[in-house]
């Protein structure tokens, strides 16, 4: 069985991007119906952007979001990541990528209630054989880095949801991934809160060198971007640079 994605060498491609999606197509069928969720988007993410993919809801962010993340599968289209072409993975190596490559941020959190923050933030790294003891000290550090140094014992429920969220951004950093993933992350928090998480993904992208991509309708991402993708009914309506919006802080789509 393979250990990492260097057994497909023949799929793998130039390392300019961390993500390079090409013609992106994905329908449903409901009844006579034809859903374009997305229809025919194409970007590239160099190493160490940040960028922000925003547009209203039912806009088609949170399905380029899944299928960038590999999970989920275009109806038609290529999503390349580090190089590799994610549909040619069979499903031990899409796992493999999943948890070496990139760290998911969810919405809703998405931790185990029944797990400590720390063990939380272990798990990813449990899950591709980090040494027991090592895995406890990184996730204690990572834990520190977000500032809850103090609070590795709480459960999510003991939590806010603000440090719920900064539990989750210490995850998705538990295996050093070239690209994060975060899916409406400041959705379910309160203004402030979200201004914390917005900074904390800054400073990971700036000091960690780590490719962020977000889906969002929220304007607070604005100023932390490098590019913002607007996307509007399935395709890509405009690609602009940070300095040419000009939108209020606090706005939302």
């Amino acid at each position: 069985m393979a250990t990492s994605l260097e057994a497909v060498p023949a799929i793998r491609r130039k390392l300019e991007y961390v993500v390079e999606a090409i013609d992106i197509k994905k329908y449903y069928k409901m009844g006579k119906i034809i859903v374009k969720a997305l229809d025919g988007i194409s970007f590239n993410v160099k190493r160490g952007e940040y960028v922000s993919i925003m547009g209203p809801s039912g806009s088609g962010k949170t399905t380029l979001f899944n299928m960038i993340g590999g999970l989920d599968k275009p109806t038609s289209g290529k999503v390349y990541i580090e190089g590799v072409d994610i549909a040619m993975l069979d499903a031990y190596e899409l796992a493999w990528l999943r948890a070496n490559t990139i760290g998911y941020i969810f919405q809703t959190f998405n931790l185990i209630p029944v797990l400590t923050a720390l063990e939380n933030v272990m798990l990813p790294m449990i899950f591709v054989g980090t040494p027991y003891d090592q895995a406890i000290e990184k996730a204690k550090k990572l834990l520190e880095m977000v500032g809850l140094g103090k609070f590795i014992h709480h459960k999510p429920g003991e939590l806010s949801g603000g440090q719920q969220q900064r539990v989750a951004a210490a995850r998705a950093l538990a295996n050093d991934p070239a690209l994060i993933l975060a899916d409406e992350p400041t959705g379910n928090l309160d203004l402030q809160t979200g201004l914390h998480l917005i900074n904390l993904l800054k400073k990971i992208n700036t000091e960690k060198k780590v490719t962020v991509v977000t889906a969002t309708h929220d304007l607070k991402m604005v100023d932390v971007s490098d590019r913002i993708i607007w996307i509007r009914d399935g395709r890509i309506e405009k690609i602009e640079l940070r300095r040419e919006i000009k939108a209020e802080a606090g706005e939302e789509v």
